[in-house]
């Protein structure tokens, strides 16, 4: 039976290949050394451990061609993985940290260390890293059925020190979210209406912002996000 530190075992041997967002990794190559997305990365890793396709499409069953997608992640989390609080998957070595995608962009996926680290497909200026879980934004922990899971034994608690402004219901507003549209502006991005409210086209602009600077291009004005529009 694989463990969660098979997964992350695997997973390390990528650090430092390239990022292209929406690059396709054939699932049965083991030998495949990237282009990555974040999604593709977790389902190879885990396909190399167990040999089974887990946040892929359902009409495209073959590995050398199945698309992952955080919103498969999502879709699977109701119905086949296993959700966890975040506090434990963050102790869990080999759990996997999820960022749902808002409607019409992307999420974000990673591997926990068990430490509050990452290993994960993060972005094209970094690739594929060992990276920070805590202090980060994510909706979920997940354990993959079949895999052997053993929590390290230091509780480590969720760090939310910073407002994340993306789009979700109700919708989030103020004098910031005017200020992180504004900048966009300044950059040359529409965010629609300088409103102070994070709607659609706002979101659409910050991941295009996101992605001509190498970020994770989720949609969501985080602190790195902040950072690189001057706010």
């Amino acid at each position: 039976m694989a463990t969660g530190k098979d997964l992350l075992k695997i997973a390390r041997k990528r650090i430092g290949e390239r990022y292209i967002l929406g690059a396709l990794a054939p699932k049965d190559n083991p030998n495949w050394k990237g282009p990555w997305d974040c999604a593709e990365f977790v389902s190879w890793v885990v396909y190399q451990a167990m040999g089974e396709l887990h946040g892929c499409a359902r009409n495209n069953g073959t590995p050398a061609s199945a698309d992952a997608y955080t919103g498969y992640w999502a879709r699977d989390a109701k119905k086949t993985l296993q959700r966890i609080p975040l506090a434990e998957a963050l102790r869990t070595p080999g759990a996997i940290l999820l960022r749902v995608p808002a409607p019409g962009l992307i999420g974000h996926i990673a591997f926990s260390d068990g430490s509050g680290g990452t290993v994960e497909a993060h972005s094209s200026a970094r690739g594929v890293i060992a990276g920070t879980a805590t202090g980060r934004r994510w909706d979920m922990g997940l354990l993959v059925p079949g895999v052997n899971y053993r929590p390290g034994g230091v509780p480590i608690e969720e760090e939310q020190t910073v407002t994340v402004w993306r789009l979700k219901r109700p919708r989030m507003k103020g004098a910031a979210v005017k200020d992180v549209q504004r900048a966009l502006k300044r950059a040359g991005y529409d965010p629609g209406p300088l409103d102070g409210d994070y709607g659609p086209k706002t979101a659409a602009a910050v991941a295009a912002f996101q992605l001509a600077k190498g970020l994770a291009p989720d949609g969501e004005a985080g602190p790195i996000t902040l950072n690189a529009l001057g706010l």
